[in-house]
């Protein structure tokens, strides 16, 4: 695994560039997320390998005592919703990527990695004839905004495209960095079973999955399945109470995963 480069301190109102990390990894990473299977995935297990968390799923790479690769948090109310989870990813990732406002008065430490986050624009209609651009896929809709607005990010210095769930940000952020498999942990993307990490006796954080299903959510992977996973990008889910379905992307077992993380 390769060196992503240095960069400036935050404070001092310089971010890294996702330029710049740009294809700099290979091999195998986790990417794990908050729903309820993550509980029981053996994360100590795959700890050689880099993750990327996502919101609350901070929690069980802290109780593993493993630093995140990266943190990826879209969600700008987490941080007044889950202060201590938001707190703990701050200190203890090694690289952020966040919205621009969520580093202001923030306590990093002074070597953590900052890349802020935007949204790419909205692909044009030559895009949308051709399903592609310089930087990106998009849905082969030329009569249609909507339809070209379901797309996927190669590249994250042009920004990353919203899906409504956070996993879909890491999907594009792993392939921006060049990473050639990918480890779904904890993407169950079920609104009914929750997050493993809300007990029901402290703060729940409001979900939209269900909303965005149909809409936003499938279509986007279903596009990531047909037009950007090939030989030099494979991605396996490991929940098997995921909704994602399986020919989108296939759901694999432990034993498999262990044979490719090794």
């Amino acid at each position: 695994m390769k060196t992503l480069p240095s960069q400036l301190n935050a404070e001092r109102g310089a971010f890294s560039s996702f330029e710049a990390c740009r294809n700099t990894q290979k091999g195998p990473v986790v990417i794990l997320a908050s729903g309820a299977s993550a509980r029981h995935f053996p994360l100590g297990e795959f700890a050689h390998l880099p993750i990327i968390a996502m919101n609350g799923s901070i929690s069980l790479t802290a109780a593993c005592g493993l630093k995140p690769f990266f943190y990826v948090c879209t969600d700008r109310s987490f941080r007044d919703q889950q202060p201590e989870l938001f707190a703990t990813a701050l200190q203890h990732s090694e690289r952020l990527a966040l919205w621009p406002d969520q580093f202001g008065n923030a306590d990093i430490p002074p070597d953590t990695e900052c890349y802020p986050l935007h949204k790419a624009d909205n692909p044009g209609m030559l895009d949308g004839l051709r399903g592609h651009g310089a930087s990106h896929v998009c849905g082969r809709a030329l009569w249609s905004k909507r339809a070209r607005s379901i797309a996927f990010s190669k590249d994250m210095s042009s920004g990353h495209f919203d899906a409504r769930t956070v996993a879909y940000v890491a999907l594009q952020l792993a392939y921006h960095l060049g990473f050639e498999q990918v480890l779904l942990v904890g993407v169950d993307l079920d609104q009914a079973v929750g997050r493993f990490y809300e007990t029901g006796t402290g703060t729940v954080s409001p979900c939209g999955l269900d909303q965005h299903w149909d809409s936003r959510i499938l279509p986007s992977l279903r596009l990531m399945a047909e037009q950007v996973v090939n030989e030099q990008f494979q991605v396996y889910n490991l929940s098997t109470s995921s909704r994602i379905p399986d020919q989108l992307i296939p759901k694999i077992d432990l034993d498999e995963a262990r044979r490719i993380a090794a």
